[in-house]
């Protein structure tokens, strides 16, 4: 193969898996399998999950979300009531991303919040999303939306910290 035909196989491989990185190296931090959804086609709320993984020896924290979609655009996490139900809440120290380690931005647990829609999430659309790292810096990806997916896809047996 040529360098050219090696090269534009590595890119689409790189596309097809949903993989974007920030800093320095493709060591740093990776984002794996990004989907958002909604309860329905009415919603004026979605929300997305993904992996985190951070590959290097440095702690790091995701610390601010951006996109065009929303009015806001919000870090949460569920957290049980005394009551024993389960309520989302704004995290607003973001979410560490532990040296070496795996975050699982989840449903029923830390995810991304759009709050104030500005249209429906419709299956197959895709989402512009900026993720802010405090030592890594913004990562900007692609979110395909996927209103199919089942609440544990994804998850890869990952350990959320």
């Amino acid at each position: 193969m040529s360098i050219k035909s090696n090269l534009l196989a590595a890119a689409t491989l790189l596309t097809l898996t949903g993989t974007a990185w920030a800093g320095d190296s493709a060591a740093d931090i990776s984002v794996t399998d990004p989907y958002a959804r909604s309860s329905t086609a009415s919603s004026a709320t979605g929300a997305a999950f993904m992996m985190l993984k951070n590959g290097t020896d440095q702690d790091d924290r995701l610390v601010a979300v951006k996109s065009d979609i929303a009015e806001r655009v919000e870090l949460h996490t569920h957290i049980e009531d005394a009551n024993g139900v389960m309520k989302m809440r704004e995290v607003e120290g973001g979410f560490e991303v532990a040296a070496g380690e795996t975050h699982m931005l989840k449903r029923g647990g830390d995810h991304v919040m759009f709050l104030g829609l500005k249209q429906p999430l419709s299956d197959g659309d895709i989402i512009p999303l900026t993720l802010t790292f405090e030592k890594a810096g913004d990562v900007v990806i692609e979110v395909p939306v996927d209103l199919t997916r089942k609440p544990a896809a994804g998850d890869h047996g990952a350990k959320t910290h």
